[in-house]
């Protein structure tokens, strides 16, 4: 029997549910997938941004329900200390949840300008002078990252919180074919090699359902 629920929406498009899934699975939660039609209002407000607030993902464990990505985090981080989601020094620890923060609360104009959509494939696609700037700030954050812990992944030699908040970015750039510079480059191919992104990703390309305010080339 399972210990826990993890409610999701759709692979292709859910930039949340694929956090809060990677942060479940490492933790080494054993839980099973609830996923939620695209035709349900709240999920397609949810994929749409046309809602300030979702109840996707939510985990339910042993009695305990947890929605939003760094509530479940926080959850995880609690119950499953040695999974590393959070960095067991200090000043990495309070670094890792100020990027993980500023991702949660921020890049409005990326999240709108380039969603995520996993089967898309859109190279030379235009983006605006706010999308650059958030593409800028994530750039300057991963780079200070790989310098000051090494990499490959942005704390060090095993992916935590900062990664799992940051992998969606990765298939954005990687779906609208946004250029960058070496190490990024290089962080991103990590991202997009990493085993449990490569469970996600086969899933989101056999989901048959599509979006289409989400599949047009802008």
């Amino acid at each position: 029997m399972t210990e826990a629920v993890l409610t999701i929406s759709s692979k292709n498009y859910s930039s949340w549910s694929l956090r809060g899934w990677l942060l479940c699975k490492m933790a080494g939660l054993e839980f099973e997938e609830e996923q939620l039609p695209s035709d349900d209002p709240s999920t397609r407000a949810e994929l749409l941004l046309l809602s300030p607030s979702f109840l996707v993902p939510c985990l339910t464990h042993e009695q305990v329900r947890v929605w939003d990505t760094l509530a479940i985090a926080d959850y995880l981080a609690e119950r499953f200390p040695e999974a590393g989601i959070l960095p067991q020094d200090v000043a990495a620890r309070c670094h890792c949840r100020s990027i993980a923060g500023e991702m949660h609360s921020g890049f409005h104009n990326l999240r709108s300008a380039l969603p995520m959509n996993l089967k898309a494939k859109l190279p030379a696609f235009g983006t605006w002078t706010g999308v650059k700037t958030d593409i800028d700030r994530i750039l300057t954050i991963w780079q200070e990252c790989l310098q000051t812990y090494g990499g490959p992944y942005l704390f060090g030699a095993e992916p935590n919180l900062a990664d799992a908040m940051y992998a969606p970015v990765c298939t954005r750039f990687n779906t609208y074919d946004v250029k960058l510079d070496p190490a990024s480059a290089s962080y991103c191919a990590t991202i997009l090699n990493w085993q449990l992104m490569s469970e996600w990703i086969e899933a989101a390309n056999q989901e048959p359902d599509e979006l289409e305010e989400l599949d047009v080339e802008f």
